[in-house]
C-alpha cells in the first residue's frame, strides 16, 4: 500500500459535531473582528446606506453582484487585517519595525479594498444620482 492510500479506519470520518464546532470557531472569529476591528462598525453603516440606495435607485442584478463582491472583499480584508494585528501584538509586544511594517501592509490591503468598493459604488450610483438631480 502506498503512502497516499489509507484504509477506512485510518481516514478521519466525517463528523457533524466537528463541523458544527468548526463553524462555531469561525463565528467567534467574526465576533472578534467586529469587536476588535475599529473600522468594521463604520463599514456596517456604509453597508446599510448602500443597501438602501440600491433599493431606492432600483439597481440591476449585475450591479448588486458587483456590490456584494466588493463589500465581501472589504470585510474579508478587514478580517485578515484584524487577525494579523492580533498576531503581531502577541508575537511582538514591544515596538519592532518589521511588526509595524506587517501591520501597515495589512492595513493597506484593507484600504485598497475600501478604495475599490468606493470606485465600484461611484460607478454604479453616481450616474443614477446625477439623473435625479
Amino acid at each position: 500500500m502506498s503512502s497516499l492510500e489509507f484504509s477506512k479506519s485510518e481516514k478521519k470520518r466525517f463528523s457533524l459535531i466537528a463541523r458544527i464546532k468548526s463553524a462555531n470557531h469561525a463565528w467567534r472569529g467574526v465576533k472578534i473582528m467586529f469587536s476588535a476591528g475599529h473600522n468594521v462598525r463604520l463599514y456596517m453603516l456604509f453597508l446599510i446606506a448602500v443597501i438602501y440606495l440600491g433599493y431606492a435607485l432600483c439597481i440591476s442584478s449585475l450591479e448588486w453582484v458587483a456590490l456584494v463582491i466588493v463589500i465581501g472583499l472589504v470585510f474579508v480584508t478587514e478580517a485578515i487585517n484584524t487577525a494579523i494585528e492580533i498576531h503581531m501584538d502577541l508575537t511582538s509586544p514591544e515596538f519592532h519595525p518589521h511588526a509595524r511594517d506587517t501591520k501597515d501592509v495589512s492595513a493597506g490591503a484593507s484600504l485598497l479594498a475600501v478604495f475599490t468598493a468606493v470606485i465600484v459604488g461611484l460607478i454604479i450610483f453616481l450616474p443614477k444620482v446625477i439623473v435625479l438631480l
